[in-house]
C-alpha cells in the first residue's frame, strides 16, 4: 500500500509558475508578453499532444490573471487565490471535462454561468479540457459568448485533436501550439527529479525513458514511477528495456549497419536475439525509422548521399528503405506471426537500400559514358 500522502512524481513536479514550464518556452513567451502588456485574448485554444503541458498551463494563466495585483506574469505561490486554484477549490474557475460533460444542457449551463460576475476574483476562468469531444449542438451553443463574452470571463480550451474543432469555434481563439518536448529536454529533466528524489540513474537509462514518452512530458515521469518502483534507488537502461521491451540504442545501431551493409545473416540473428530477449518489435521498428529518416535528411542536406547507418546510401535509397519500414508497421501489427513480418519486413529493407532506379542508372552510364575517348574519326551525335 502506498504511504500515505504519497503523489507520484507527475503531480509533485508538475509546474505552477511559468518559469517552471519545461519545452514549452515560446508559449511561455506569449502568455508573458500579452500579461505584461495587457493584451490577453478572451478566449485561447491550447492544442499539441497529450501530457505536454496545456492544461497545466491554463491553470498557470488562470492564476496570473486573478492574482494578488494582477493580472501579471509573476506571482507568489502563496497567494491564497493561486493556493484555491491549485487546490481546485477556487469557485471563479472552473474545470470541465469535455469528455464527460460535452452535450448541449451542459454548454448552455456554461453559457448562463457566464453571465453571473465574479464572486472572489477579478475574471472568471473557464479551462475546458479535450473541447473537441463536444458535440456540434454544444459548439453552436457557445459561438456567441466565445465571440463576445462578458468582460470579467476568460475561456481557455485545451484540445489534443485541432481538426475536430469547427472552424467557427477556432476562428474565435487565440492559437496556441504546444509542440512534442524533444528527448535531451525531457531526459535532462528527468536528471533534476531523480537527484532531487535521491535516486541515482544511468544516463542512458533516463535517455530511453525520453525515447518511449514520444515528446510527452507526463508520459516520462509515469514511466520513471514505474521504473523506480521496479529497480528501486539504482536504475540503469537494462531496467528500463526489461520492463518495456526495448531495444538497445547499440542493438538498434547494429541492426541498421546490418540493412545498410546488405548483411542479412547479421539482420536474422539481431531479430532472434530480440525474440528471445522479448522485445517490443514495433518499437524496434520505430527506433529504425527514426534513424533512417535522420539518415535520409543528412543525405539531402549533404549532397546526395549518407553513411549514418554504417554505409554509403543515395537519398532515393534511403528513402525507399524508409517506405518499406513503413509499409511493414501494418503487417506487425495486424499479421497472424509479428515476427515473421517483423523479419520480412527488414530483408525488404535490405533489398531497397542496395537496388538503385532505373533513371540513377541511366545517368550513372551516360556521365560514365561522357568520359570514355571516341574512336578516331568519329562523328559527335
Amino acid at each position: 500500500m502506498s504511504a500515505p500522502g504519497f503523489q507520484v512524481i507527475a503531480r509533485r513536479w508538475r509546474p505552477r509558475r511559468f518559469d517552471e514550464l519545461v519545452g514549452q518556452e515560446h508559449i511561455v513567451k506569449t502568455l508573458r508578453n500579452a500579461l505584461e502588456t495587457k493584451r490577453m485574448a478572451h478566449a485561447y485554444l491550447f492544442i499539441g499532444p497529450r501530457g505536454t503541458g496545456k492544461t497545466t498551463t491554463a491553470r498557470i494563466l488562470a492564476k496570473a490573471l486573478n492574482c494578488a495585483g494582477g493580472p501579471k506574469p509573476d506571482f507568489s505561490l502563496d497567494d491564497p487565490v493561486c493556493l484555491a486554484i491549485e487546490q481546485g477549490s477556487c469557485l471563479d474557475v472552473v474545470e470541465i471535462d469535455a469528455a464527460s460533460n460535452r452535450g448541449l444542457e451542459d454548454a448552455k449551463q456554461i453559457r448562463d454561468e457566464c453571465q453571473y460576475a465574479p464572486t472572489n476574483c477579478p475574471f472568471k476562468v473557464f479551462i475546458i479540457d479535450e473541447v473537441h469531444q463536444l458535440t456540434k449542438e454544444a459548439f453552436n451553443a457557445l459561438l456567441k459568448t466565445l465571440e463576445e463574452p462578458p468582460p470579467w470571463v476568460k475561456f481557455i480550451l485545451a484540445t489534443t485533436e485541432a481538426d475536430k474543432i469547427l472552424p467557427t469555434i477556432t476562428s474565435r481563439c487565440q492559437r496556441l501550439e504546444f509542440h512534442p518536448i524533444s528527448e535531451e529536454v525531457i531526459a535532462a529533466q528527468l536528471a533534476r527529479i531523480v537527484k532531487a528524489d535521491g535516486v541515482t540513474a544511468d544516463p542512458h537509462a533516463l535517455t530511453a525513458i525520453a525515447r518511449l514518452a514520444a515528446g510527452g512530458m507526463r508520459d516520462s515521469q509515469s514511466i520513471l514511477d514505474q521504473v523506480i518502483s521496479f529497480a528501486g534507488k539504482q536504475i540503469t537502461e537494462a531496467d528500463v528495456l526489461s520492463i518495456y521491451g526495448l531495444a538497445s540504442a547499440q542493438q538498434v545501431t547494429d541492426l541498421c549497419h546490418g540493412i545498410a551493409c546488405g548483411d542479412g545473416k547479421k539482420v536474422l540473428a539481431l531479430c532472434d536475439v530480440f525474440h528471445a530477449e522479448g522485445r517490443d518489435l514495433l518499437r524496434v521498428l520505430a527506433d529504425l525509422q527514426s534513424r533512417a529518416r535522420a539518415a535520409t535528411l543528412d543525405a539531402v542536406r549533404s549532397g546526395g548521399t549518407s553513411a549514418q547507418l554504417g554505409a554509403p546510401l543515395a537519398t532515393e535509397q534511403l528513402v525507399r528503405l524508409l517506405e518499406c519500414l513503413q509499409e511493414g508497421e501494418n503487417g506487425i501489427r495486424q499479421g497472424l506471426s509479428p515476427r515473421a513480418n517483423f523479419e520480412v519486413t527488414l530483408l525488404k529493407a535490405i533489398e531497397q537500400s542496395r537496388s538503385r532506379s532505373i533513371d540513377l542508372l541511366i545517368k550513372d552510364i551516360a556521365a560514365a559514358a561522357a568520359g570514355l575517348p571516341r574512336e578516331p574519326g568519329q562523328k559527335k551525335k
